[in-house]
């Protein structure tokens, strides 16, 4: 006989994960035990019991939805130590890497991003002779820097280009990573270069997290459809809310102690705080990035006139308002560029003709904020505090420690 009751207890207890970081499990139980109804009156937890292979998750959750609790501190904020690992054998002073767009990161920002402790990864809508001309000019200033490589016809002869130019870490960079193909190419780089460390996705399931730690993956990029720019979940109807998707991805790389990057859906310093307790190691960024002075971005400058008002005391540069363009990868524009260049493969799609493309991101404006050692100073601040109030002098005692509860959206 069908126990409601038992339903929700099994659907409540099941989204509390089973490592260290927990939920604060008598706010969820309470969430849950009202349920969600449906228009006709039908209890979520119902249908979930009726049909429990199409909801692996009773609730998926992300940055809005939850909050951290406060705990116990006893030292100062200047004793916390944001350090932390891309890969098992590349260790970085900030959680910071750069997102491998073209309006984001060429060598220019990824110099100055390795110079603040952290790494940028060359975008790969260039030649693959431009992509590593790129490397070369932030390895002649001694510094790191990855690059990144489709998952399609033509990789080899990339990587060969990139691994000569000095690069430290390959990103097998797929909007969709759980693929053969992304598998067959991280075992390829791999076999072919072990000194290389690879970071392969994105992905948002524990899933697809083992299989690419099984072919050779040295770190995960996690998240599908949260960018700002990127329009997947709209076009495609998929995605996982990315805490959720970092607590499932963390979960399966526990055992390996393989390292999660946190990509999309962040526009706060508190998200940031929120990443690296749900179990990122990295967080990676694109508008964050695309709107400072080293961005390869168009700059732009509007009128007063075409300023929204509340943005204009903000956005004052001295009577000038100076933005940056931005796009998504997925974007049309983006991906006709690739296809002009011919760089190896599109982002989605096979053809080289404009009628057959599907954009899966958007172009816009992003205001300049600064240089990028001032933009993360403001960052490094929000995080430091986020820290501080609970009681984390460190990335790993942050995720030992962290407690999240569930709120509602009043």
């Amino acid at each position: 006989m069908f126990d409601i009751n038992k339903s929700r207890e099994c659907a409540a207890s099941h989204i509390i994960p089973d490592f260290e970081l927990n939920f604060s499990g008598e706010s969820i139980r309470a969430s849950l035990r009202a349920s969600i109804k449906l228009d006709n009156g039908l209890s979520l937890l119902v249908l979930l019991a009726m049909e429990p292979s199409k909801f692996p998750f009773p609730c998926a959750l992300t940055f809005n939805d939850v909050l951290l609790l406060p705990a116990y501190s006893d030292f100062d904020r200047q004793e916390i130590d944001l350090a932390t690992n891309l890969t098992p054998k590349i260790r970085l002073q900030i959680p910071f890497v750069s997102s491998p767009m073209d309006t984001v990161t060429d060598s220019n920002l990824a110099i100055a991003l390795a110079e603040a402790g952290g790494i940028g990864i060359i975008h790969r809508n260039l030649s693959f002779e431009n992509q590593a001309d790129e490397v070369k000019k932030v390895k002649d200033n001694k510094l790191l820097v990855g690059a990144a490589v489709g998952p399609s016809k033509g990789f080899e002869e990339r990587v060969g280009a990139l691994v000569a130019a000095g690069v430290d870490v390959i990103v097998i960079d797929s909007a969709h990573g759980y693929t053969k193909a992304t598998v067959d190419t991280i075992s390829h780089v791999k076999n072919g270069y072990p000194d290389v460390e690879i970071i392969a996705g994105n992905i948002a399931t524990g899933e697809a997290a083992e299989a690419l730690i099984k072919a050779g993956a040295d770190a995960l990029r996690v998240g599908m459809g949260p960018g700002a720019i990127c329009t997947t979940r709209v076009i495609s109807g998929m995605g996982v809310p990315q805490i959720t998707a970092l607590f499932e991805t963390v979960r399966a790389a526990k055992m390996t102690k393989t390292p999660i990057i946190a990509d999309g859906g962040i526009v706060s310093s508190g998200d940031m705080v929120k990443a690296l307790a749900a179990g990122a190691s990295m967080l990676m960024m694109g508008s964050f990035f695309a709107s400072t002075l080293e961005a390869p971005g168009k700059q732009v400058e509007l009128s007063e006139e075409q300023v929204p008002h509340r943005f204009k005391s903000i956005f004052n540069h001295s009577g000038k308002y100076l933005f940056k363009e931005y796009r998504g990868m997925g974007s049309e524009a983006a991906m006709k560029e690739g296809a002009r260049i011919k760089s190896e493969g599109e982002y989605h799609g096979k053809s080289y003709s404009d009628r057959t493309l599907v954009a899966e991101g958007v172009e816009g404006l992003v205001p300049i904020r600064g240089t990028v050692q001032e933009v993360l100073d403001i960052a490094l601040g929000g995080i430091k505090s986020g820290f501080y109030y609970c009681g984390a002098r460190t990335i790993t005692e942050m995720q030992k420690k962290a407690k999240f509860i569930q709120i509602t959206q009043a």
